[in-house]
């Protein structure tokens, strides 16, 4: 009895120090972005935006290439982990393309696009992007997410994860950087957690030396709510103070929250047990700004089960769209309904003239 004792500490004192290990291997390789950072800008193009033109713009949280029509996801109360396999992530970002290309937008903002993630079979879906638009746009992308091994939830794991925003861009970038948003985590859950912030594009404007500001924003999802309101503010201080050199101001993106003039009662919460989103106040801003959502179609849909629109359990938010300056008028936008067959989220589409 005492050798099985023994053996038994023994088996427990060595699960012990491999967590411990495990942790100050994380805490000391943890993601730590500076405040502000510059962003690379691939195959940048020599053309300006001329105001009177207008613009136009698509936000597209791809859901890291996995999240199709047949996906759960463990967060929202189902149970898959990884995408179904390294095709069907392909499969996906070969859909997405697709629907890029017929939307035709001059601004592309994604959220959620990986490389070397377990979750995506370390397809490299930043590459796929911007070579897919090489030579007709640039791209830029902004880590978001960066750590060697998310150890939960098991026995499978997420593992590794590399994920964050790519902007691609029809127009001359004068400069690209990333604004780091505020963690709402504590050590030890923060080694493993987002790191979110916002990519911020300069776009130089013809015969004017006023520029085009696109903010390319991934709210925080999964946490207390607190998170979001902090991160919320920054994002405001940022647009206000752009706003105030002159400048046209354009944020778009999966702002993980209801938008001023999302329709609650035409997709209400069914089952609180689930996801519920915080709302962005609409006094957030002056009253002379503007947000961009289309109550047509949703935006997003809860990963609780594989996408069934028949099913009781299928849960709808409005949680994508735009904000804009008062010099940006919104000419038109439409959610378009791609039947959530690549990603849980719908891509949204604008039009913009300038004043």
């Amino acid at each position: 009895m005492k050798k099985a004792g023994k053996i038994i500490i023994g088996v427990f004192s060595t699960i012990l120090m491999l967590l411990a290990f495990g942790v100050a291997y994380l805490t000391l390789a943890e993601y730590k972005p500076e405040e502000i950072e510059e962003v690379q800008v691939e195959g940048n193009t020599g053309k300006e935006i001329v105001l009177e033109n207008g613009l136009s713009i698509v936000t597209y949280n791809i859901g890291y290439g996995a999240n199709d029509k047949n996906a759960d996801f463990f967060l929202d109360g189902g149970k898959d982990v990884l995408g179904a396999s390294k095709e069907a992530v392909e499969a996906n970002m070969k859909g997405n393309l697709q629907l890029l290309r017929e939307l035709g937008a001059e601004v592309v903002m994604i959220q959620e696009a990986d490389r070397n993630s377990k979750r995506s079979y370390k397809v490299d879906e930043i590459n796929i992007l911007e070579k897919e638009f090489s030579g007709e746009m640039s791209g830029a992308y902004s880590r978001n997410y960066l750590c060697s091994y998310v150890p939960y939830p098991l026995p499978v794991t997420t593992g590794r994860v590399d994920s964050g925003l790519v902007t691609l861009n029809s127009y001359q970038v004068a400069e690209a950087k990333r604004y780091r948003l505020p963690c709402p985590f504590t050590w030890p859950t923060r080694v493993c957690q987002l790191k979110r912030g916002l990519l911020v594009e300069r776009l130089p404007v013809a015969g004017s030396d006023k520029e085009v500001i696109i903010v390319n924003v991934h709210l925080e999802a999964y946490d207390s709510g607190e998170g979001k309101k902090e991160q919320t503010k920054v994002l405001t201080e940022l647009l206000l103070t752009e706003y105030e050199k002159g400048n046209y101001v354009i944020a778009g993106g999966d702002f993980n929250q209801y938008l001023p003039g999302a329709d609650l009662e035409k997709y209400p919460i069914t089952n609180k047990d689930y996801y519920v989103p915080g709302q962005v106040e609409a006094d957030m801003l002056p009253e002379d700004w503007s947000y961009a959502v289309d109550n047509a179609v949703p935006s997003t849909r809860l990963l609780n089960e594989p996408y069934n629109p028949e099913s009781g359990n299928t849960q709808y938010y409005i949680l994508d769209g735009f904000i804009l300056s008062p010099n940006v008028k919104v000419k038109g936008v439409r959610t378009i309904d791609s039947g959530f067959m690549y990603s849980d989220h719908n891509p949204v589409y604008m039009e913009v003239v300038f004043e």
